[in-house]
């Protein structure tokens, strides 16, 4: 998804939301919450991941076909700077890695010997059942991945969305899914959301 999405500013809730009256406290409450005018694109959810991940900076992604010889285009390395302080990433950090414990939302989705730092979510739907979120990096420190998932109609983050994640970066980081988590990979790939009354078959028309 290549849109630009939208992370509202003060001038935005001035202009279009409270339009020169008194703020109220509602949208500012729903905002913090992912909820309001918040619409944000998977990579863009997987990128501030990875800001949160390397404490305060991240790297503009890019798309691209292959990548020749051993040196990276040294404006493709170049961090941009959050602006945010090291030191308020920290209680941010360890919240996520506590959802990946037992008690957490994400404690299903634990990968052995790794210590990954998540956040469930899920997107509220007026036209069916709600949309399964999760973005997660890991390890916690020295991190190598930063991953999103989003999931429609898969109910809860929990659900859907962060067994998926878990799985993607066992496999990048490990190589392989463990034993005792096999059967959590094959769930994941029997799992059918569709409607049934809207398939798309394979002529490109609704069954």
């Amino acid at each position: 998804n290549e849109l630009k999405g939208l992370v509202p500013t003060s001038d935005y809730y001035e202009r279009f939301v409270f339009r020169g009256s008194r703020w109220r406290a509602l949208p500012i409450v729903s905002l913090s919450i992912g909820q309001g005018e918040l619409g944000i694109t998977p990579l863009q959810l997987a990128n501030y991941t990875a800001m949160i991940a390397n404490r305060g900076h991240y790297y503009i992604p890019h798309v691209v076909k292959e990548v020749e010889g051993q040196e990276i285009d040294a404006r493709f390395r170049e961090p941009v700077d959050s602006g945010i302080d090291r030191q308020h990433f920290d209680p941010v950090v360890e919240g996520m890695a506590q959802v990946m414990q037992p008690g957490g939302t994400g404690a299903m989705s634990m990968i052995p010997g790794l210590e990954v730092c998540g956040k469930t979510g899920t997107a509220q739907n007026p036209h069916g059942l709600d949309h399964s979120v999760f973005m997660a990096f890991a390890p916690k420190d020295r991190p190598k991945i930063a991953i999103s998932v989003y999931v429609e109609n898969g109910i809860w983050g929990s659900t859907y969305a962060a067994p998926i994640a878990s799985l993607i970066i066992e496999k990048y980081l490990n190589d392989t899914i463990a034993s005792n988590r096999v059967w959590l990979e094959r769930n994941m790939l029997k799992a059918n959301l569709m409607d049934p009354n809207r398939i798309i078959i394979s002529n490109g028309t609704e069954e």
